[in-house]
């Protein structure tokens, strides 16, 4: 009995203990399936001690597969597995005249200035063909070199600025992935006095900052990896994924339940970029279509334990407040494959999923995009 009941106490425990959000940095292993025995028989009167039977080989029943409840170990983001140092080079405003076998990049690599800043100064098009003696106006200001692996977030950290402002600054358009090389405006004054740490405790991270600058620099002619199929295969943080181009089919509903706050201005004003649905403690969360994960973490406190997954054609999809996370960066998904487990996790009142669909920079009310309930 005492054997029969420590399996039993096991399984209790496994189904009701969910573990934290960021679990530690070396990897647990996958939890075990736990096999139910039939209890042995109580003594009646006839029984014979099994020592004076004959031995008989009895067969088993399988036991029925463990659910796939893997919880990879949370690595470090990119932004934070490639620190930046804040080293701009201070340009002031000039006038340079293009020499023979000058190209737009050696000017840039002369002058310190960015090859999009110079253009869009000297209204330049792609391919940003120039001519000997053209004279060309430099703009002033803080260029960052960009080096191998930083990402947009980690140079805005490094900075103490919003990326939102170095997206608008520099013209950056989708995907926003940066180039290893490219040569990026800081907008502001710099500051002195105030230590890194200092600069990326102030930074405010949110939704839009890691789809739009959360992936690594390119080194010219490199090939983004591809992505996954198992979250027990981690790519390197610094490794920039291939994104799906195309979505593929529509929408679903990532878990059953109810809508307890919509999509808009609240009654009290603020702002709900998604919808919450509240639904029980450690409900599956399923991808609500086809694409690769483009983050997992609990890197903004007010969502918790949190998955971003980019579709195609500038769609991604936000789920919050998890209390299980069961995918890696990287790792591609299908429509309707558990994620994460729900949970109260961050500023949620109750077990609810905080769920956002995004087209672009731009947030849309998921219940448009659903099926009707």
């Amino acid at each position: 009995m005492r054997r029969s009941a420590g399996v039993i106490g096991a399984a209790l425990a496994l189904g009701g203990c969910i573990p934290q959000v960021d679990p530690p940095a070396a990897a647990s292993p996958a939890p075990q399936p736990v096999i139910q025995r039939a209890p042995r028989p109580m003594r009646a009167e006839g029984y014979e001690p099994a020592s004076r039977r004959p031995l008989i080989q009895q067969k088993e029943e399988p036991a029925p597969p463990a659910p796939d409840i893997y919880a990879p170990p949370a690595p470090r983001p990119a932004w934070e597995a490639r620190p930046v140092v804040p080293d701009a080079r201070e340009v002031s405003p000039s006038t340079y005249v293009v020499q023979a076998g000058d190209t737009l990049t050696r000017v840039s690599s002369r002058t310190g200035a960015g090859v999009e800043a110079i253009a869009r100064a000297n209204a330049l098009q792609p391919p940003y063909e120039v001519r000997n003696g053209q004279r060309l106006s430099i703009p002033g200001g803080r260029y960052h070199l960009v080096r191998s692996g930083q990402t947009g977030i980690g140079i805005a950290r490094a900075y103490g600025v919003e990326w939102s402002r170095i997206i608008a600054e520099n013209g950056l358009e989708e995907p926003f992935v940066l180039r290893v090389g490219q040569r990026v405006l800081i907008p502001g004054a710099a500051v002195t006095g105030t230590s890194l740490a200092d600069r990326a405790a102030a930074f405010t991270l949110d939704i839009d900052d890691i789809i739009t600058g959360g992936e690594p620099a390119l080194a010219r002619n490199e090939i983004p990896a591809r992505p996954v199929r198992t979250p027990r295969r981690v790519l390197p943080a610094t490794a920039a994924i291939v994104a799906p181009s195309r979505l593929a089919g529509g929408f679903e509903w990532p878990v059953e339940g109810r809508i307890v706050k919509r999509f808009g201005r609240g009654a009290s004003g603020e702002r709900n970029d998604g919808i919450k649905i509240a639904t029980p403690l450690a409900t599956p969360i399923h991808a609500t279509a086809d694409g690769v994960v483009a983050y997992v973490g609990s890197g903004i406190a007010a969502l918790g334990g949190l998955v971003i997954i980019k579709h195609g054609d500038r769609w991604a999809s936000v789920y919050g407040h998890a209390s299980k996370l069961l995918v890696q960066r990287g790792q591609a998904v299908k429509r309707g494959q558990t994620i994460a487990l729900s949970g109260e996790s961050g500023f949620a009142d109750r077990p609810e999923l905080h769920f956002e669909l995004r087209k672009g920079r731009t947030p849309v009310d998921p219940t448009l995009q659903l099926p009707p309930i």
